[in-house]
């Protein structure tokens, strides 16, 4: 199954730009805004789950942060991203790993997760990926899934949708809700999928 899943996002990867993949965001405002309202140091550890080619890390080094990581399953959507930063890009920690497979090497101030976790539909999936986030985040998490008013798939792929009360529940062990959201994004195609972000605190912090 993960080879399958890594075979899946090569092929997006390397096969179609930016501007024909339904996530593709110019300026990712929710998640810039929610990692704001945490009022972290520049030097905070912040992961992105799922980053591929997302423009968020371009922002968050733009305005000063110096311990970025970005995860994921695709090495072709790494190596965009790299070019697209150039020497930048050496500012930066890559991890090319399935979320599944992946043993975070350090513990990280914010969990950064826009349109990963909708991916993980088995309940032994969910249950991996919040291990691995209550073992490895020091203070915030902020995911973003698709609503229960979301498409049923994304790039041809099941995804699992979540009202506010699902997705809390599911974070309930571990972490506190601090405020969420739901909003329409436009995708390339001026279609519309209707997303929840949420923000999280450890209930360590």
């Amino acid at each position: 199954m993960e080879n399958t899943r890594r075979e899946h996002w090569e092929k997006v990867y390397t096969t179609k730009q930016p501007h024909e993949v339904s996530w593709t965001q110019q300026v990712p405002v929710t998640s810039l805004e929610f990692i704001h309202s945490f009022h972290l140091p520049k030097n905070a550890a912040i992961i992105d789950i799922g980053g591929g080619d997302s423009r968020l890390v371009d922002y968050l080094l733009a305005e000063g942060f110096t311990n970025i990581t970005v995860l994921d399953i695709s090495a072709a959507a790494i190596a965009r991203a790299q070019k697209r930063l150039g020497e930048k890009a050496a500012l930066v920690k890559w991890i090319v790993s399935d979320i599944l497979d992946f043993t975070p090497p350090e513990r990280y101030d914010v969990w950064h997760d826009r349109a990963t976790f909708h991916f993980l539909t088995a309940p032994e999936q969910i249950a991996s990926y919040l291990a691995k986030a209550r073992q490895s985040v020091n203070l915030f998490l902020t995911i973003g899934t698709f609503s229960d008013k979301g498409p049923d798939k994304c790039s041809g792929l099941p995804i699992k949708k979540y009202s506010e009360d699902e997705l809390d529940h599911e974070l309930s062990e571990g972490f506190s809700k601090i405020r969420c959201l739901t909003e329409d994004h436009v995708t390339p195609f001026n279609t519309k999928q209707n997303f929840l972000f949420c923000s999280f605190r450890t209930l360590a912090a």
